[in-house]
């Protein structure tokens, strides 16, 4: 590794990973132009992840395992509990990398120059999702950011996540201030965007995808296509769970002091439908901002939100 390359602490949290984690750790450590260590953080797994990562990282040096830590019940809190023990300090960038998925040579080299270019704080990027039967679809999250995304969605996947240490550090302390709400939290990849975003931290989304993203039926998230995740997005927000978060991000983050924001997250009937007619900016893509739009009135309608 040519002297004076950027150094990144890729946090990789693991859970039964033993089908795949080889390949995605191969891919992790043959970055380009930049010196990469990974920390494996792996919740309580049945086929033998902890003694492999163990012996895996046993003979590589740029692989930390991190002590056992007991069992997380996700990766958001899995996430957590890599942000709060690995000492970022000595890192200028921070990565996010899930167990299963394969990273383009470049994925870092080309985060770390956006995020110097672009003079950002932090990067994501589109996806290409991949199915074992050889399909691919390219997953767009690249539209253009608005007023309040950050507070209904990441900003794509959490494993393409690249954060600089000016971030990282307000970001960890943050965390470990609000601990225990914390994990009530299901998603770290939306806690963090919308941390970065109401903290005056700028995200860049890049158009270009930096990895392949494998779909199988053991994703805590996947790819967002056809009828069935439309119909799975319902169902959360019917049974009250997205606007739960929404409510509980918004407090973690400070944002419920915001006066426009104070005045609808009560999302009571006369909330929801005011907030129905700010749906152009509070989602970034079209379909989603009319998605919106309808669950909103539909809800208020309805007047059964769980929260």
């Amino acid at each position: 590794m040519p002297a004076g390359s950027p150094r990144v602490a890729v946090l990789l949290a693991a859970y039964n990973g033993m089908q795949w984690i080889e390949e995605q750790l191969r891919s992790i450590l043959d970055q380009k132009s930049v010196d990469v260590t990974v920390f494996i953080s792996v919740d309580t797994s049945t086929d033998g992840t902890e003694a492999w990562c163990a012996a895996y990282a046993a003979t590589h040096p740029g692989i930390v395992l991190l002590p056992p830590a007991g069992a997380f019940g996700g990766a958001s809190r899995n996430f957590f509990r890599l942000i709060r023990d690995v000492d970022i300090e000595e890192f200028e960038f921070i990565a996010f990398s899930d167990q299963d998925d394969v990273w383009h040579p470049d994925k870092l080299q080309r985060a770390v120059q956006r995020l110097t270019e672009q003079g950002v704080d932090a990067y994501s990027s589109n996806v290409t999702a991949f199915w074992s039967d050889g399909r691919t679809r390219l997953l767009d999250k690249a539209q253009p950011q608005v007023a309040w995304d950050f507070l209904f969605e990441a900003a794509g996947p959490g494993c393409t996540y690249v954060m600089s240490r000016a971030l990282g550090q307000p970001l960890k302390a943050t965390m470990l201030e609000n601990w225990a709400a914390l994990q009530s939290v299901s998603l770290h990849d939306w806690f963090c965007y919308a941390f970065a975003r109401s903290h005056g931290f700028r995200w860049f989304i890049d158009s270009v995808p930096s990895m392949d993203y494998r779909q199988h039926e053991r994703n805590q998230v996947g790819a967002n296509t056809g009828l069935s995740p439309l119909i799975a997005r319902y169902k959360t927000i019917h049974d009250g769970w997205w606007f739960t978060q929404v409510q509980l991000i918004a407090r973690l983050v400070g944002q419920d002091r915001d006066a426009i924001v104070g005045s609808w997250l009560a999302l009571g009937r006369r909330q929801l439908m005011k907030l129905s007619f700010s749906a152009r900016q509070c989602r970034r893509r079209t379909r989603d901002k009319v998605f919106f739009f309808f669950i909103c009135w539909v809800t208020a309608l309805m007047g059964n939100q769980k929260r």
